[in-house]
């Protein structure tokens, strides 16, 4: 997309009136998406995105724009226009890229999404509705999505980095509805991974949407689940995004360096209850959240977050950690070139204990068993959060007795975090997709079984 001396020459362009570093993202990606509704195929469509993003950094603050004109005008007009914004009269230094470094492609699609026609993977589509229909008479709508993307990438800077990486990812996700009268409950499943159309191969849609179907179908005749403090335990999988959301983001150097995060001071300090552990890693062999460098063009790694309950490290991207004094941790991200890159999460989830569900459950006297999250939100700056539980039954004397429904979990996630008081011996993942400032990013999220005790439980009266 972009040779070393194109990338030098324009690097040199954006530092010529001052700045400490300049970077420069190149971007070429098609995405292909269909989706299903109503029996009927709704969309089919192809994206196709091109451009760059270069920014330069002077002083600690960054100047960032992009363009769609990769020829060597466009992004010499994009150069000059930044360095014109700089202007502090600093000399630069002379730039040498190195493409020499070893290019380690540990996510390569076994079958490529482009040698794959859209008949069978409209196909796909089918398959979950007639599955889900014919699971219950009560089932009255059926919503089902494909996409995959092809994303390749070069990155380069003023200091000699040049680097690339090709990314191919795939999901499936399958809403169900299921309708009794004027009440109306939802199943929902979304697989996603860093692969190829081998992905969809592989992926079981009869048992996707046999599950989702069940789920809405049960959560029909559910009563409401009680509300105020209790004992809850969290399953795996998407329950990892209460951490994602009410932990995980306070832990972004960009949240950080603002002090916008009660996080911010607690760096090598107890925040969570000692059988609590929990890492970042972008480096799980073909998982969503997964790529071989940041967008910013750092070797991803496994970043230990939390170690036995005391913070050990932040997400950190280059120039919050120049704010920070501290060094990058490979997990700047953005969604596009349109967007300066940050610190992101990747794949985020609470490390594996040493407790089982069953008997988690068995040595719970009264509570909630939150099978499966749904939607909520959170404050950053405050760690408060509100989640729905999609999936929820009752405990009482160790024994799961029925489901409930309208259930939400409500909290700070300081707090959350030490009332852990058991952690499960099996981790699952979750796939998702995040927004932040850098847009919307695919990560993982995941956690074994919890155990948290006093967590308010709220949801209709």
């Amino acid at each position: 997309m972009i040779s070393t001396k194109q990338a030098e020459k324009i690097l040199s362009q954006a530092l010529s009136q001052g700045g400490q570093w300049a970077d420069l993202f190149v971007e070429e990606s098609i995405k292909n998406q269909a989706s299903l509704s109503d029996k009927a195929v709704k969309t089919v469509s192809q994206n196709q995105v091109l451009g760059a993003g270069l920014r330069v950094v002077s002083n600690l603050k960054e100047y960032y724009g992009h363009t769609n004109d990769l020829s060597e005008a466009g992004l010499s007009k994009l150069a000059k226009a930044l360095a014109s914004s700089v202007a502090s009269g600093e000399v630069t230094k002379k730039i040498s890229l190195d493409s020499s470094s070893e290019k380690p492609q540990l996510h390569d699609p076994a079958k490529a999404p482009s040698q794959v026609g859209w008949k069978p993977k409209i196909a796909l589509l089918r398959q979950a509705d007639q599955v889900a229909r014919a699971f219950s008479d009560k089932i009255v709508q059926v919503n089902a999505s494909y996409m995959d993307e092809t994303q390749r990438i070069v990155v380069a800077n003023s200091d000699g980095l040049y680097k690339d990486e090709s990314r191919t990812r795939g999901r499936f996700a399958l809403q169900t509805v299921a309708a009794s009268g004027e009440v109306k409950e939802f199943g929902y499943e979304s697989p996603g991974a860093l692969k190829g159309f081998e992905f969809f191969e592989h992926l079981n849609i009869p048992e996707l949407a046999h599950h989702s179907a069940e789920t809405a179908v049960r959560m029909l005749t559910a009563p409401h689940a009680p509300q105020g403090p209790m004992t809850v335990i969290i399953d795996g999988g998407f329950g990892g995004v209460i951490f994602h959301e009410a932990c995980g983001h306070s832990l972004e150097a960009h949240a950080v360096a603002r002090k916008a995060t009660v996080m911010a001071a607690k760096l090598n300090h107890r925040i969570a209850s000692d059988c609590v552990s929990a890492v970042d890693d972008g480096t799980l062999l073909q998982e969503w959240g997964s790529t071989v460098i940041d967008d910013e063009g750092e070797t991803t790694r496994r970043n230990l977050l939390i170690d036995q309950g005391v913070l050990k490290s932040f997400l950190v991207d280059r120039l919050n950690g120049e704010r920070l004094g501290l060094k990058s941790t490979g997990s700047s991200r953005r969604e596009s070139y349109r967007y300066a890159p940050t610190s992101r999460m990747n794949n985020t989830f609470i490390l594996p204990g040493h407790s089982s569900l069953e008997s988690m459950i068995a040595e719970t006297d009264y509570g909630l068993y939150a099978k499966k999250m749904g939607g909520g939100s959170v404050n950053p700056a405050t760690g408060e959060f509100n989640f729905a539980v999609m999936e929820g039954y009752l405990i009482e004397h160790g024994k799961i007795t029925r489901p409930v429904k309208g259930a939400t979990l409500i909290g700070r996630g300081e707090e959350i975090l030490k009332k852990i008081d058991r952690v499960g011996d099996t981790l699952s993942m979750a796939q998702g997709m995040c927004g932040a400032s850098s847009g919307w990013v695919p990560v993982n999220v995941g956690q074994p079984p919890i155990r948290v005790r006093d967590l308010l439980v709220g949801g209709q009266a």
